[in-house]
Formats: C-alpha cells, sequence, structure tokens
C-alpha cells in the first residue's frame, strides 16, 4: 500500500451486545424470587412432615389415623354417631392365606418392590390419559398407609409429593413385616371397623388366627370400598372378585392344594361373565389397582 494512499474499511462489524431493558431486569428478579419462595416453601413442607412419627413407629403402633379423624369429623357434621372398634393384633397371628390374599388383592409385588411399583405407576399413567379421566390408579400398600395414617384424601399434587416423600421414608425405616401388619390394623373393613381383628369378630365371630381362606379373601375382596360392600356379602360382584383373588393366589404358588367348592363355584361364576360386563358391574367398588389384571386373570387357566 502506498504512502498517502486511503486506507480500506474492513467489511467485518462487530456487534453490539443487546442493552439489558429494565423490563428484563424486573423479569429476572421475579423469577429469582419465585426461585427463593419455592425453596423456602418445599423446606417448610419437609419440616412439617411426619419424618419423626414414622420412626416411632417400628416399636409404637397409632392410636388414629388422619382417615379416623376425618371420619369422625364427616359423622359430626352429619349428625350421625361414630365409633372406633379396633383390635390390635400382631401379624404373626394372621393366617398366611389370610395374608396372601390380601398383598395379591392390593401390592402383588410388595415384598420386593421399594414403596413404588413403577410398572404399575406407567401404565396407570397411560390407561388415565387414554381415558382422559383417572380411571386407574397405583398405589402400593406403602402408599396407601402413608395416605391413611397422616394425609388428606386430595388428590392435588401437593398431597401426592407429601406421599412420595413418606413413602419413600417409611420403606427406609420400617421392615416390609412392620408396615403390613400396621396396614392390616388400621385400614377400615366397615363402617368404624378398622382392623383385621375387628373384622374378624364383626364378620365371622372369631379370633384372627381361626380365619379361614375363604373368609380371608373375602376380607381382601372388600378393602376398596368397605362401607358398600361386607364380607359377608354373597353378591356376583364378591363371588367374581374372590375369584380373581383365588386364581391370583394360585398363579403365584399361595394355593397348593386341591381346588374347593369354594373356588370351583367362584371360578365358573367367574368365567360365565364377559370381561366387559365384569368391568360395567365393578365401576366404583372393583379396586383401580386391579383392573389392569381383570381381562388377564378372567382368561389364563390356572
Amino acid at each position: 500500500m502506498d504512502i498517502g494512499e486511503p486506507e480500506q474499511q474492513s467489511d467485518l462489524q462487530i456487534e453490539e451486545p443487546p442493552r439489558r431493558t429494565w423490563q428484563g431486569s424486573v423479569k429476572r428478579k421475579w423469577l429469582l424470587l419465585l426461585g427463593i419462595a419455592l425453596g423456602m416453601w418445599f423446606l417448610v413442607e419437609l419440616v412439617t412432615l411426619p419424618f419423626g412419627p414414622i420412626v416411632q413407629l417400628e416399636k409404637e403402633n397409632p392410636r388414629e389415623t388422619a382417615f379416623m379423624i376425618e371420619q369422625a369429623e364427616e359423622a359430626h357434621k352429619s349428625g350421625r354417631r361414630f365409633r372406633v372398634v379396633q383390635k390390635w393384633v400382631p401379624l404373626s397371628q394372621v393366617p398366611k392365606d389370610v395374608v396372601n390374599a390380601v398383598i395379591v388383592a392390593e401390592d402383588g409385588l410388595f415384598w420386593s418392590h421399594s414403596g413404588f411399583d413403577w410398572f404399575e405407576f406407567k401404565e396407570s399413567m397411560e390407561r388415565n390419559l387414554t381415558e382422559g379421566r383417572a380411571v386407574r390408579g397405583a398405589s402400593t400398600i406403602t402408599q396407601q398407609l402413608v395416605k391413611n395414617l397422616y394425609l388428606s384424601p386430595s388428590k392435588n399434587p401437593l398431597r401426592k409429593m407429601r406421599e412420595w416423600v413418606l413413602t419413600w421414608w417409611m420403606e427406609q425405616n420400617l421392615t416390609k413385616s412392620r408396615i403390613l401388619e400396621i396396614y392390616l390394623n388400621v385400614i377400615e373393613w366397615g363402617r368404624g371397623i378398622y382392623g383385621i381383628g375387628a373384622a374378624a369378630q364383626w364378620y365371622f365371630g372369631k379370633p384372627v388366627n381361626e380365619l379361614t381362606r375363604e373368609e380371608g379373601i373375602r376380607l381382601a375382596a372388600v378393602i376398596p370400598n368397605p362401607t358398600r360392600r361386607g364380607a359377608n356379602d354373597e353378591s356376583n360382584y364378591m363371588q367374581r372378585r374372590m375369584a380373581i383373588i383365588l386364581k391370583r393366589m394360585a398363579a403365584r404358588g399361595m394355593v397348593k392344594d386341591s381346588i374347593d367348592a369354594m373356588m370351583k363355584d367362584s371360578v365358573e361364576q367367574m368365567m360365565e361373565d364377559s370381561v366387559e360386563q365384569m368391568m360395567e358391574d365393578s365401576i366404583n367398588v372393583i379396586p383401580i389397582d386391579s383392573l389392569d389384571g381383570m381381562a388377564k386373570d378372567s382368561l389364563d387357566g390356572l
């Protein structure tokens, strides 16, 4: 380049960074404040959750449950008398057939999962999204116990988050046997009838350790809606529900003797009904956790 020749300007231009506007600064501040508020709220929730009482359940039996309190309040509002009939019994006194019936009816993977049945959860989500409404759930026995002891029946996300946290905590601090023992002693088996000890006396007039397989299956069959169905119910629904539970027990090797009259009659009755009719008759009665296996149970052989 000759001296005195004008210098050529470069075609490259450096872009200036965008200027921050006051609206952007305000938005970022609000997002930061919202994040702080949510974090503080979450910490408060954690502090107020009953972690201590759950640990104490290892050696202490619960005196009353959130469900009992709610039932008492509802009875008071409607002017009804409310009473609690409950007799605590150790798990060792509950016959094995009765324990097995409850497990296959409510939570088939209870002994192996860590509080959550993720397969059932996935299936439940897919079914509910397809139907556009809550038609099936996936609560395990541990989740049911947490709700029964400490939470409201609300289905809002906040309540569900508490349930998950407490379910995880309960599984970390209590043995499976202890969880099942508490569950069997606090769930409702009729209006004001809580626990399998009171249920055995109320329906069959005998102590728990004398319950037969059929009686245990009857008790398991009414857990989803004990105020609408009694264990001594002789309806078609009860026969079908009992047959489903008994077939599941047989499929898992829990029924090793020959098929008794109860099983034969129940299976024959169930096979006469179509799967569609069972679903229709069982709306709001059969536990939503069990609907997934109904078609398979009705078609599979023993």
